[in-house]
């Protein structure tokens, strides 16, 4: 298995900023994506950024120009710097990961427990 654990959620003023790192841990193999997604009150889970190991990035429209990923691969760790906050960006934040155990065929996603990032107005 493969545990991810958040940190660096917390309250911040509109335009603002945040860093989130999530650090990976358990039986890995090899990893293959990490992002971030978020979900607000009352709406889906959706896609803010994802890193491929190579370094390809993706980000959703809304954070473009505001939030930048990045990835440490010798400390399976990922980052999000959350720049220009608003509040629509208020959500509980998840790390993600595309990973396979040692020996293993089979590439699963594994999620993190979330961490809260509130945007004052």
């Amino acid at each position: 298995q493969v545990q991810l654990v958040e940190s660096g959620g917390g309250l911040v003023q509109a335009g603002g900023s945040l860093r989130l790192s999530c650090a990976a841990s358990g039986s890995i193999g090899r990893i293959n994506t990490m992002g971030w997604y978020r979900q607000a009150p009352g709406k889906q889970r959706e896609l803010v950024a994802v890193i491929t190991n190579g370094g390809p990035t993706n980000y959703a429209d809304s954070v473009k120009g505001r939030f930048t990923i990045s990835r440490d691969n010798a400390k399976n760790m990922v980052y999000l710097q959350m720049n220009s906050l608003q509040p629509e960006d208020t959500a509980v934040y998840y790390c993600n990961t595309n990973a396979r155990t040692p020996g293993g065929y089979l590439w699963r996603d594994y999620w993190g427990q979330g961490t809260q990032v509130t945007v004052s107005s």
